[in-house]
């Protein structure tokens, strides 16, 4: 491939994983084999699809030639890519939330944070003290898309304000 001259860039491409092992690296193995460099990779083995498959988000940065030619060889693998597209996530930011987080449904939470803005869930960490009777904490980070952190920082505001959360929010710059 001769694409010297084109930017790399970063790009997302989410797959469904059968759960068997080797799986995951019969994933990878393509973006290796055609140059893509792996940023980060979300492994949701928890949830299942709605095919009962393992749901994967898997940030790399390559030129654009180089990434078709990774979709194309995940799709040849017979790998479920459900989408693959340019990563416009160019933000990250972190939020606490506190309160009662698990009795207010923390994946509804996420989700409607997700669907409601242009940022994605990248990290959580949930802490319950005194179980799922007390008040709780939970750190997100969240991955934004170019300048639009602030927006997204509003959606977390909204919903927590909606559930009864309290929201720690990044240091002024954090969020740019």
């Amino acid at each position: 491939m001769s694409d010297s001259t084109e930017e790399v860039r970063a790009y997302t491409v989410r797959l469904e994983l059968v759960d068997r092992p080797g799986e995951l690296l019969r994933a990878l193995e393509p973006i290796a084999d055609h140059g893509g460099n792996l940023l980060s990779i979300f492994h949701e083995r928890g949830n299942v699809t709605p095919r009962g498959h393992i749901p994967v988000e898997v940030d790399l940065e390559a030129t654009p030639e180089r990434f078709e030619a990774i979709v194309d060889s995940l799709r040849e693998e017979g790998i479920n890519v459900i989408q693959a597209g340019a990563d416009r996530y160019g933000t990250e930011l972190t939020v606490v939330l506190i309160g009662h987080i698990v009795d207010t449904d923390l994946s509804d939470t996420l989700d409607r944070i997700e669907d409601a803005s242009d940022a994605s869930i990248r990290d959580l960490s949930l802490s319950t003290p005194d179980g799922d009777a007390g008040e709780s904490s939970a750190r997100v980070r969240l991955a934004a898309q170019r300048g639009a952190a602030d927006a997204a920082l509003a959606t977390v505001r909204e919903v927590a304000e909606e559930k009864g959360l309290r929201v720690v929010e990044p240091l002024a710059g954090d969020a740019a």
